[in-house]
């Protein structure tokens, strides 16, 4: 197995009384773009600071190539950072916003003049080299920080929510470019960011962060079809929640008895624990399904979202129902009118009620 290129070893951090981070491990393999995900508080940027060397930790080690960087001055890590509102210099133009660092690195002029021209180019930005970065747009002005920080090379990327700021087509925009140009540089990076969808779609793995801890460390598949916990399951992605008592546990299934019926699902859970099925809206089906878990609900309302259509469902106080269809069977529906839906036990999974989000 390749060994871990970035290695965070119990990283704990007090601002205060409060513990923000706690004795939190996380590795990263060289050119893996790795995403830490999680509600404002987690301690996910406070994580990244602590790699950047621009925060100290209270405790624990940080290294990277096999070097412990812990307490070695931000300039002196090799790493590149990209922040949320991009701190470029506002009186140096384009082009010598990106020459910065290579300058304050005493690179040969020529060598410099390259590695401008080169990185310019990979974020279609040479047109504007002769420009005040106060002329520019928030895109144009992200894609100067990206190749700004990477324009020396570092061995470590580091992104603070660097798409906050813009609108979604843009921000869509960007998170495919980024990505693209990461892999054809090879570039080690971690990226915050708060937003599900954007790390589901960028990363190779995600460390999904709840008050101070990862919670789960895996691949977005995973993460969104085996959510770890149940922070996990209501953070990333909609799911359908019917609560109920486990009455029957055999190997990894178990069957809940809830106040629509007997279903089964995945899960560990002894008889007698109040938990809940979980299900991704669009592993529900709707009409029968022969022999798979049934409920019939009234229907609540039906949002239409472009390529999809959502289905809101009547499930009972603290219970919600919700299937997405890419198009509705050939029949009426109407808030009010009871509807069929299905769902196989291997798509859902069983939560303890107190992990419920």
């Amino acid at each position: 197995m390749m060994p871990d290129f970035l290695t965070i070893a119990g990283a704990a951090k007090f601002f205060g009384a409060a513990r923000v981070l706690d004795n939190v491990d996380l590795g990263v393999k060289r050119a893996e773009f790795v995403s830490l995900l999680g509600p404002s508080g987690c301690g996910k940027t406070t994580l990244l600071r602590i790699v950047a060397g621009l925060l100290t930790p209270d405790a624990g080690t940080v290294r990277l190539d096999n070097a412990d960087i812990t307490r070695r001055p931000p300039h002196h890590r090799d790493i590149g950072v990209v922040f949320q509102n991009y701190a470029l210099f506002p009186h140096l133009t384009v082009a010598e916003n990106v020459a910065f660092g290579l300058e304050a690195r005493r690179a040969p002029r020529g060598e410099t003049r390259a590695a401008v021209a080169r990185f310019l180019g990979l974020v279609h930005m040479s047109e504007f080299a002769d420009r005040s970065v106060r002329a520019l747009s928030g895109g144009q002005q992200q894609r100067v920080a990206v190749a700004r920080a990477l324009a020396v090379r570092p061995k470590l990327l580091l992104l603070d929510e660097p798409f906050s700021a813009l609108d979604r087509k843009l921000r869509e925009t960007m998170q495919i470019e980024l990505k693209r140009l990461l892999r054809e540089l090879s570039t080690t990076a971690v990226f915050v960011t708060h937003d599900q969808d954007e790390a589901l779609m960028m990363s190779d793995r995600i460390a999904v962060m709840n008050r101070g801890t990862i919670e789960q460390l895996a691949d977005p598949a995973t993460v969104y079809h085996r959510p770890a916990t149940g922070f996990v399951l209501g953070f990333v992605g909609l799911s359908s929640r019917i609560a109920g008592e486990v009455v029957a546990a055999a190997g990894e299934e178990v069957v809940l008895a809830t106040p629509r019926g007997k279903l089964r699902a995945a899960g560990t859970l002894a008889s007698g624990t109040k938990a809940f099925v979980a299900v991704r809206p669009e592993r529900i089906r709707l009409g029968a399904g022969g022999g798979d878990n049934e409920l019939e609900l009234p229907l609540r309302d039906i949002v239409f979202q472009g390529s999809k259509m959502q289905l809101h469902f009547d499930a009972g106080e603290g219970d919600q129902v919700i299937v997405e269809a890419a198009q509705l069977p050939g029949l009426p529906l109407a808030p009010g009118a009871p509807v069929k839906l299905s769902f196989a036990p291997a798509d859902a999974l069983a939560f303890a009620l107190d992990a419920k989000p």
